[in-house]
């Protein structure tokens, strides 16, 4: 309550009032909510004369936009929830605008007249490969490679972001793309996030490779140090025109001869520098970035409006779809005797947890307890292993090796599962307390199984009472496999900024604008920002000085890292 004076407005009392979040240590400081409003008002009330405005007059009548100062009071002060609107839209326009403009002008400087190089040739390799497949490229398999070739053949460097669910059959068009490079004479890099994703990379390639004179190395931080010394003198001769590997790649005393290619897997899982990287060890090469995490295409352009987007949205034939079934922990005997019957039958298993250790706060079973349990009371006749975070680099890889070489029937784990390990084998995904994951994490597990020819199960358990968010996330996941359309649906019950934070991109944080929700406002900053990067893309015409100081000093450095993103 506010004390009643005469002689002063009230701030609080009978008025529309901010919420500013405020933990126990802020209110023991006197900056509770009521606290920071104190101090904005007197912020407001001395300095908001001195709130630069950053957009053009032009823009600003355009749509009927509230000056910059003004929206900044009636935000934070507003007379009535009416009132709040308008100067909001204005923030978030300001916000969307400068994003747009920092993608306008990397799309700019990748289109701007920068020799890239050249690839004619496409032929014989190719035809040889494809020829060995057991099946057809799929129609997106096609487009997608269309789309690169094009790119690879227009004089200027690729700058191309594939997508495409697990399974869809990424692996295949990188390799057609890596085949272009090596028949035009270049050097391809293909770098993986972890060595057991990398080596899994070398051999599925090597196996198509089979009978190809191209010579295809393995290059990884676990490898003895005279043989990364060879390795890296066969690279600077040119004796290797095609490499796999992790980080290794990324070490000082890795050069290239001639590097044209650089692809990229699990691109988020690598920081924006080390992408920049393996880039500049090549002349301007051509350069792929490959996810499995579907991106939902309502943030697609604006995260990576910069990248020319290809997606594979159709599937290889002959896959079999994953049976998906949500069962209380009262079922757990019955699920329990199915995957007994399905190891028995020589299939392997997973079973994941979402934990490592017990938590007070949170009732959740740990996986190193669960593990024990299973082996001892529940499947004691089974070989078992353990993986969880908490291990280091190669036992967590020792592990993952046993299970897919067969050693291990079944694997107990936290969700540390690599993303796009291949285990043909595994026909199983167990996944206890599976309210406590987000829909995209599920189905990313899910992908782990059903990559072989026998039918696979993803099975998700839950207590008998769960929230609604949690149950509209296990029917989503009964109802649907397609990761484009569960990353949207995850977007939209976690909220963007949740979802898919920008740091990883060098993108600024958003504070008003939300990317699911204000896909007019996006749409309207991007047509915007575009325009004016088409007519001045050096910011130099007077009307454009705005845009231009108030960019230098607070962008420059965001598009510093985004220029190599």
């Amino acid at each position: 309550f506010d004390i009643i004076e005469e002689s002063k407005e009230q701030l609080n009392t009978g008025q529309i009032i901010a919420l500013y979040p405020s933990g126990q240590d802020l209110r023991s400081i006197g900056l509770s909510s009521r606290g920071f409003r104190r101090i904005i008002l007197q912020a407001l009330e001395k300095y908001q004369h001195q709130i630069p405005e950053n957009l053009p007059q032009e823009m600003i009548a355009k749509y009927q936009l509230y000056p910059r100062a003004e929206a900044y009071q009636k935000v934070h002060f507003p007379e009535s929830m009416d009132e709040i609107r308008q100067p909001l839209r204005r923030l978030k326009y300001e916000e969307l605008f400068y994003l747009e403009l920092l993608m306008a002008l990397r799309h700019y400087q990748q289109r701007s007249p920068v020799q890239g190089i050249l690839m004619k040739t496409s032929g014989e390799i190719i035809k040889k490969v494809l020829q060995k497949l057991p099946y057809q490229l799929t129609n997106a398999q096609r487009r997608v490679l269309r789309e690169i070739y094009n790119d690879l053949k227009s004089g200027h460097p690729m700058n191309r972001l594939l997508q495409g669910d697990v399974g869809s059959g990424k692996t295949l068009v990188a390799l057609v793309t890596a085949l272009i490079a090596i028949e035009n004479g270049y050097q391809v890099a293909l770098m993986a996030p972890t060595e057991i994703l990398a080596e899994q990379h070398y051999l599925n390639i090597h196996d198509l490779l089979t009978g190809i004179p191209i010579q295809l190395q393995l290059l990884i931080g676990s490898l003895k140090s005279q043989q990364k010394i060879s390795l890296h003198r066969a690279l600077q001769q040119g004796d290797i025109p095609f490499i796999i590997g992790t980080h290794a790649l990324l070490e000082e005393t890795v050069e290239f001869q001639k590097l044209g290619l650089v692809i990229i897997d699990e691109q988020h899982r690598f920081g924006v520098l080390q992408r920049g990287e393996l880039i500049g060890k090549g002349l301007n090469p051509h350069l792929l970035v490959m996810t499995a995490t579907p991106i939902p295409r309502t943030l697609a352009l604006t995260l990576y409006g910069d990248l020319d987007n290809s997606i594979i949205d159709e599937m290889p034939p002959g896959r079999q779809p994953i049976v998906t079934a949500w069962r209380t922990e009262k079922k757990l005997k019955e699920v329990h005797q199915f995957v007994r019957e399905k190891v028995t039958a020589g299939e392997q298993a997973y079973i994941v947890y979402p934990l490592v250790e017990e938590s007070e706060k949170m009732d959740l079973k740990a996986a190193t307890e669960s593990y024990e349990y299973l082996q001892s009371s529940v499947f004691s006749e089974f070989r078992m292993s353990l993986l969880h975070g908490r291990m280091k680099g190669e036992e967590k890889e020792a592990a993952m090796r046993k299970f897919k070489s067969g050693q291990i029937q079944i694997l107990v784990s936290t969700s540390v599962i690599e993303v796009g390990v291949d285990v043909p084998n595994s026909t199983i995904m167990l996944i206890e307390h599976a309210e406590r994951f987000g829909l995209s994490q599920l189905h990313q597990l899910r992908g782990r199984v059903g990559r072989g020819t026998q039918k696979s199960y993803c099975i998700l358990i839950t207590p008998e009472n769960v929230n609604d968010i949690a149950r509209s996330r296990l029917q989503m996941m009964e109802k649907t496999s397609d990761g484009f359309i569960i990353a949207e649906e995850d977007m939209r019950l976690r909220g963007s900024g949740e979802f898919f934070g920008t740091r990883q991109h060098g993108l600024p944080d958003l504070r008003f604008a939300n990317l699911l929700e204000d896909q007019k406002i996006i749409q309207t900053a991007r047509k915007d920002a575009f325009a004016v990067i088409q007519k001045d893309p050096q910011l130099r015409l007077p009307e454009h000085q705005l845009i231009r100081e108030y960019f230098q000093r607070n962008y420059v450095e965001k598009f510093k890292l985004i220029q190599i993103s």
